[in-house]
């Protein structure tokens, strides 16, 4: 049964090609446990997001085996996970391993709409020289999204090398007057790189549904 607050949106799909997530971050244990039994009832594919695996270890044992979780990632998917297309049409790049979790929820993201993705970590601006290496692979991507906290400078650069969509994600990794991101959120928005497309802080889920409506705006032509 539903729990009151909860309206499955069953039609996004059919809307603007991208599925309904759940945010669990703000949801008790037993609404969560509701959500995902009304998806299994319905037979309906579900994807969460921000779930703690302090909050996932609360789940009933049945209900967390209807789950394919990732702590990494706080992201769980219910249902059968789509093929993923063979071609890596979108890369996600990090600044550091500290930004991992972010670009996890994106890739996380981008494999249950189907879409392929390749990982670039660890190649920030402190050693300039880990990006070039790649910037020759990463002109083959149509999409890249640029995952880094501190300055998030890494978004500037890669915008500057590369003709492909970029899409930054500032995340909240940092200290003192980097504390919580929000020095990268103002870096990124600032970015003298034209065309560099931002989203709010450690958002890798709304980063993948970016990208994924610019590779169906580009698919359907």
């Amino acid at each position: 049964m539903l729990v009151p607050e909860f309206k499955p949106d069953t039609n996004r799909w059919q809307r603007i090609g991208i599925e309904e997530a759940v945010f669990c971050y703000s949801k008790t244990v037993s609404q969560i446990e509701s959500i995902v039994i009304d998806a299994k009832e319905d037979q309906r594919n579900l994807f969460l997001t921000r779930m703690s695996n302090a909050k996932y270890s609360e789940l009933e044992g049945t209900i967390q085996s209807l789950i394919d979780y990732e702590a990494v990632a706080g992201t769980g998917i219910i249902g059968e996970r789509p093929v993923v297309e063979e071609s890596h049409d979108v890369a996600v790049v990090t600044a550091g391993t500290s930004d991992l979790s972010v670009a996890r929820e994106a890739e996380r993201t981008l494999q249950y709409h189907g879409f392929g993705s390749k990982s670039f970590y660890d190649v920030g601006v402190a050693g300039l020289w880990r990006i070039l290496e790649v910037e020759q692979e990463l002109r083959r991507f149509s999409v890249v999204i640029v995952v880094a906290g501190m300055d998030a400078a890494l978004a500037s650069v890669v915008g500057g090398l590369i003709p492909s969509v970029i899409i930054a994600v500032p995340t909240s990794v940092g200290y003192g007057v980097a504390e919580g991101g929000r020095s990268a959120l103002e870096s990124v928005l600032s970015s003298c790189a034209p065309g560099v497309t931002t989203v709010n802080i450690d958002n890798g889920y709304g980063a993948a549904c970016a990208a994924i409506r610019a590779l169906s705006a580009q698919y359907s032509q």
